[in-house]
């Protein structure tokens, strides 16, 4: 694949079989008060379960299987505010690379925490005045080979392992899903998911949901171009707050979603409480956006079956605690 070649289902496969036996494959799980409440039967796909808390192992390891011995021997930099950082730090780990991440400095104190544990270097910077190419640049310049977040081929085609393994055990469970309803920052897992959704069953609706104000892919996909998020908004959901989409990423979502649907930091709240509740998952509030969506009215679900991704469950205690106290 080349860096702006959209991954297909054939790299999707191959990314699964990379992957074997070093991910977990999270089952779907369910709630019969959850589907009371929403009329529907409503699969849960908890990549919370996943290596490291969280979806994003999958891409980062299959980009550091993509570089040359030669490349990775320079080492790997990217930039997160803490699931890719994770992921990548953890899949550098196994390769026995240096890995460098730049991080907000107002990112989760556990992710940091945890990059470091894995053996990273961790470079702080302030998100909302700092550049992340320039903090990352030096590094660059020294050779080290870039780990992007989401817009890179080999990234969507890990996280798109998901959508793989979720047609796979819809189909085990005898239900053909009427639904998809998939997290969204810049556009990886959405598109990797979507991929592999649509090449097993081209019926099935994806949606992409992302947080009020950090809309973008939303908004792209009405306007038909990408546009970026305006400054000046906040929101609880850090791991999935991107400027704008990415250039592969909205090139795929344009072609594979039905739509993409924008929630409140207070649903998001009470989803991540309805997780806790009736599933026993601690949630992260980026994570659960695609289950607080099911309350926006937007998806059809009267009868149908609905799967829904939970992407990541890395959250300080403390802040989860005053999230749940708040809901």
């Amino acid at each position: 694949m080349t860096t702006m070649t959209p991954p297909g289902i054939a790299d999707i496969h191959a990314a699964a079989a990379l992957l074997s036996g070093l991910i977990v494959e999270t089952p779907l799980i369910e709630s019969q008060e959850l589907n009371k409440r929403f009329g529907a039967r409503i699969l849960f796909k908890p990549e919370t379960l996943q290596r490291t808390g969280s979806f994003k192992f999958r891409g980062a390891y299959n980009k550091l299987s993509s570089l040359s011995e030669e490349e990775r021997s320079r080492g790997v930099v990217a930039f997160s505010s803490g699931n890719h950082a994770q992921g990548v730090a953890a899949a550098a780990a196994m390769f026995g690379v240096k890995a460098v991440i730049a991080m907000p400095v107002d990112a989760p104190a556990i992710k940091i925490a945890n990059v470091r544990k894995m053996g990273a270097e961790v470079v702080p910077f302030d998100r909302f005045r700092d550049d992340r190419m320039t903090v990352i640049r030096p590094y660059l310049e020294k050779g080290m080979a870039l780990v992007p977040p989401f817009d890179d081929p080999a990234i969507i085609a890990g996280q798109g392992t998901i959508g793989l393994e979720l047609m796979r055990q819809a189909k085990a469970l005898g239900v053909s899903l009427d639904a998809v309803v998939v997290p969204c920052g810049g556009g990886g897992l959405s598109s990797g998911i979507s991929v592999a959704v649509k090449d097993a069953s081209p019926g099935t609706a994806v949606w992409a949901v992302e947080p009020e104000h950090f809309d973008d892919t939303r908004r792209s996909l009405a306007a038909g171009t990408r546009v970026s998020n305006e400054p000046g908004h906040a929101s609880i959901c850090d791991a999935i707050l991107t400027a704008e989409p990415g250039l592969i990423t909205f090139e795929i979502n344009r072609r594979n979603l039905t739509g993409a649907i924008a929630v409140s930091d207070k649903a998001t709240a009470q989803a991540m409480r309805d997780a806790m509740a009736y599933l026993k998952l601690v949630v992260e509030p980026g994570g659960c956006v695609a289950l607080a969506a099911l309350s926006s009215g937007e998806i059809a679900l009267s009868g149908k079956c609905v799967a829904v991704v939970l992407s990541g469950g890395n959250v300080d205690f403390g802040t989860y605690a005053e999230i749940m106290a708040a809901a």
